[in-house]
């Protein structure tokens, strides 16, 4: 079975478990019935006044370990535990656990299909599946993005805005869950000193507060060296490689001086982790109708 040792720990663990089987089984004869030696015990004189052997075990010590000898040979005939040998009961916990999801699915896969099937209008209309899909929502992503959904300021994005670095199209959204997202902002303080830098957080101030700019105002003409190819002339940014619009009011690390030099100095970091291999397609399906709706 795929969850046993290999061959050659599966020897060493059978070799192991049946010599100390055999010894135990030695020691506890040899204690009660072994007559050897008796003869010498009168010699040996413990305390002044303590013979040796003069209080032997009890017996009933015998009985209690030879039971426990019994049930632990009956236990490994049945179940795993003697090597690479999977019992006759050939149980398992990866066995177990494949029983119980056969069971699972056996139960709810109809019902799973029905909901599969439903577009995501009809989802939202039914107040127990998004009731279903917000205790998705809690158990997977309410610790990064809140209980609403709303995010956490300077750290991880609202999901209430209709703002999706990648696109909020519902592919893209299921994309995102299912792959995850890996956002790199390089930083630029090796490359700008610090009058640069501030010259380049204004620009970016003013490029979504719709000021108009001169073409030759310093900040653009850096803006236009380092940072158009992902942002793109205009700094509406890129959904394709998950470059954001510079031109809204969304602003992930804040909007403030402060804020905009501490991005452009040191970059910005972000991942989103996939859900492909936590979450199923219903519960996805289920987790989109709610982010969406």
């Amino acid at each position: 079975m795929a969850d046993l040792p290999s061959s050659f720990w599966g020897g060493w663990i059978a070799v192991i478990t049946i010599v100390s089987l055999l010894g135990l089984v030695w020691l506890l004869f040899s204690v009660y019935f072994s007559k050897s030696g008796t003869a010498d015990h009168d010699k040996i004189i413990w305390d002044e006044t303590l013979n040796e052997g003069e209080h032997p075990a009890p017996f009933w010590w015998f009985w209690l370990i030879l039971s426990i000898l019994v049930i632990s040979i009956i236990y490994l005939i049945l179940y795993p535990g003697l090597g690479t040998y999977s019992g006759t009961m050939k149980y398992s916990q990866k066995g177990r656990i494949d029983d119980v999801y056969a069971n699972y699915l056996a139960e709810f896969n109809p019902i799973r299909n029905t909901i599969f099937a439903l577009s995501l209008e009809e989802i939202r209309e039914e107040d127990s599946l998004m009731e279903s899909a917000k205790g998705i929502f809690d158990r997977n992503c309410a610790m990064c993005h809140g209980n609403s959904g709303l995010g956490v300021t300077n750290t991880f994005p609202n999901l209430m805005d209709g703002v999706w670095q990648w696109g909020a199209s519902i592919t893209n959204i299921e994309q995102t869950i299912r792959n995850g997202r890996r956002a790199v902002m390089p930083g630029w303080d090796s490359s700008l000193n610090s009058n640069q830098i501030d010259q380049l957080a204004e620009f970016l101030q003013s490029l979504s507060s719709g000021i108009i700019i001169p073409d030759s105002d310093p900040g653009r003409l850096i803006y236009s060296q380092l940072c158009f190819s992902c942002h793109g002339t205009e700094g509406k940014g890129n959904i394709n490689i998950g470059a954001p619009s510079l031109v809204d009011t969304v602003w992930l690390y804040g909007k403030s001086d402060d804020d905009l030099t501490e991005t452009i100095r040191n970059g910005r970091n972000g991942t989103m982790p996939g859900f492909y291999n936590k979450l199923d397609d219903v519960q996805i399906r289920l987790l989109l109708a709610w982010l969406s709706r």
